[in-house]
């Protein structure tokens, strides 16, 4: 199966991935007019109002960049939904994301029908995170149009497979749009995720420590100051595993090394999240590639970076 018509011709294979609190309007702009796919979660856009006007001004502000640059590529951008039960706001979302026809839809934690319904109802793609096979054909028997396998080392909430292992195993039965999510924070880590057999690649720490993330100076810092062996994969914070930076959790009194488990019954999206909640607001949330990340310059220079050192990959391979 080749690729759907809006996950072709990018200049880089990449999708920048939604991050909460961190993507917003301007990360999501800056990802789309370097040419890479820009998303983010529709959780982020508080109060719920907010979503329509953010999506609105990602497509004026793209329309209008793209007439002033006929001859660039501007990537289509997304939107994450969160289709866990808590989620109050998700058909309402979703009522705005139709309205809209937002071109790329990412579930996340279940696969939901009327979600898949409502996208496909004006051509839209759904796109679904996974952790394991058994989530993966769970999606696809339900209409996901592609991929996104989450692999060990991804920021937030990752799986524990390698990638030399999912992807693979994803591909045994499944040839449509695969995306690769763990530990890519440079060019050449894209190149691999290609070689594995994923069309594209999954980022989202490295932009984290870009001009245009909405993440506090602390954490961009955090990030650059960091390294692989200061990722925490613990279940505390949210009640399902995910990837934390340790300077910030022993910020927050904590010993990184001996942290209790938790209930994934303590998830709470409810009304927009649970802002009671220390995750990602002051736990703050990393892969495993935050050892490459040096600096946080402003997302096109980061897509210029990762251009060159992906060029420089396939050329290497080839020699």
């Amino acid at each position: 199966m080749s690729l759907p018509p809006i996950l072709q011709g990018l200049p880089l294979p990449v999708m920048g991935s939604p991050m909460f609190i961190v993507s917003g309007p301007e990360l999501v702009i800056a990802q789309c007019k370097a040419g890479i796919i820009g998303t983010f979660p529709a959780l982020n856009a508080r109060p719920s109002g907010t979503l329509e006007k953010w999506i609105v001004r990602i497509k004026l502000e793209l329309e209008e960049y793209q007439k002033a640059n006929p001859d660039k590529k501007v990537a289509p951008f997304g939107v994450n939904q969160i289709c866990h039960p808590s989620n109050n706001r998700l058909m309402e979302d979703m009522e705005v994301c139709v309205k809209h026809e937002v071109p790329i839809i990412i579930t996340s934690l279940q696969a939901n029908q009327d979600v898949y319904d409502a996208t496909h109802s004006y051509g839209g793609i759904i796109l679904h995170d996974v952790v394991n096979i058994r989530h993966t054909k769970k999606a696809l028997s339900m209409g996901a149009d592609g991929i996104i396998a989450v692999c060990t080392g991804a920021g937030g909430h990752a799986g524990r497979l390698s990638p030399f292992a999912l992807i693979p195993e994803i591909r045994e039965f499944f040839d449509g749009p695969l995306l690769l999510s763990g530990s890519i924070a440079t060019g050449g880590a894209v190149a691999a995720a290609l070689a594995v057999g994923a069309d594209l690649a999954y980022i989202g720490t490295r932009f984290i420590a870009s001009e245009e993330a909405n993440a506090d100076q602390g954490y961009k810092q955090e990030i650059i100051d960091s390294a692989g062996d200061d990722i925490i994969y613990s279940s505390l914070f949210t009640g399902v595993h995910g990837n934390y930076l340790r300077g910030s959790i022993e910020k927050a009194g904590m010993d990184p090394d001996n942290l209790p488990e938790a209930d994934k019954n303590s998830m709470n999206f409810g009304s927009g999240g649970n802002t009671e909640a220390k995750a990602w607001k002051d736990i703050w949330g990393a892969g495993q590639g935050v050892g490459s990340v040096h600096d946080a310059p402003p997302v096109a220079d980061i897509v210029a970076e990762l251009t060159e050192e992906y060029e420089e990959a396939l050329k290497r391979v080839k020699r």
